[in-house]
């Protein structure tokens, strides 16, 4: 065994239980998101006597009123909501996600993002919310990011380690058991060589019990197979099969995991590329207003 049961003192244990559960019926309740989150960041942060004497009127700096203002996820953008496909999502989605994205965000901006067992449940309770779905017993740590966060669903007793990115501008799916380790990134889209403006949505799939481990990067539209391993440093752009090790970059097979060779797939007849059959089609409406940041032309001139 390589961790330990840790608990808090119980003054502790019954403050931060009652913090968590308030936080979350309230974002389960009527109460509007964007007041709830900016509610609790105005109290998370210490801030409610500036707070307070600026929503009465009372003198505020410049500075203090921006930051006083930022407590408010409507007063904030994230880089996802330059994206075409925000326009084809329902009513309100986009808008909840955001939010929540801002609560979790600005939570790790907090001293209280470090101490662990707060942090992880709190994160836990906010995935919830968050995610499409979120099984039980997960453990998110600090400077995790989302495209989104309504596109990605996690199975039971997931790990996700400090600084991985998980884009889900397409769909993406985290079995159970699945360890993500420090600084990896699990993209779900990707963009043309040619065009870079242009944008191709994949569904990317992370099996049960796999591990992505540390500074690694997973092309959209991959499988990373059942118990299998992407080492550290890889970027893998073709499926992983189940049981499988893979290295390198581009990421091949290099070994199947001891004792599981009977049941996997020959080191030979693996990393196929099948990420044409997860591409998810969408489409924007004809009168978007196209913010182009590049202004190049872009035809090549054999074209």
């Amino acid at each position: 065994m390589t961790k330990r049961h840790v608990s808090l003192p119980p003054a502790a244990e019954e403050g931060l239980q009652t913090f968590i559960t308030e936080v979350d019926e309230r974002l389960s309740g009527e109460e509007d998101t964007c007041d709830v989150v900016e509610d609790i960041l105005v109290d998370l942060h210490g801030d409610r006597e500036a707070y307070e004497r600026w929503q009465s009127g009372g003198d505020v700096s410049a500075a203090e009123r921006v930051r006083l203002q930022g407590y408010d996820p409507c007063n904030s953008t994230l880089e996802s909501e330059y994206y075409a496909e925000v326009e084809t999502m329902d009513d309100g989605e986009y808008e909840r996600s955001k939010y929540l994205q801002w609560l979790w965000r600005q939570f790790d901006a907090t001293p209280m993002a470090d101490n662990i067992e707060f942090a992880l449940r709190f994160r836990r309770m906010l995935a919830k919310h968050l995610f499409e779905e979120c099984g039980e017993g997960c453990r998110f740590f600090k400077g995790i990011t989302f495209t989104y966060g309504h596109n990605i669903s996690v199975g039971d007793n997931v790990v996700v380690h400090d600084d991985v990115h998980l884009d889900d501008r397409g769909k993406l799916t985290i079995g159970d058991r699945v360890s993500i380790s420090d600084n990896a990134h699990i993209y779900t889209h990707d963009h043309d060589v040619v065009d870079q403006t242009h944008v191709d949505n994949y569904h990317t799939i992370i099996e049960d019990d796999a591990r992505v481990t540390y500074d690694s990067m997973v092309r959209a539209g991959v499988k990373v197979g059942r118990n299998s391993i992407l080492a550290a440093k890889s970027a893998v752009s073709k499926d992983i099969p189940d049981h499988h090790i893979a290295a390198g970059s581009p990421a091949e097979s290099i070994a199947v995991k001891p004792g599981w060779e009977s049941v996997a797939d020959p080191l030979d007849e693996g990393n196929v590329d099948r990420r044409e059959q997860r591409r998810i089609e969408y489409e924007v409406p004809d009168d978007l207003r196209v913010f182009d940041e590049f202004q190049r032309d872009l035809s090549p001139p054999d074209a």
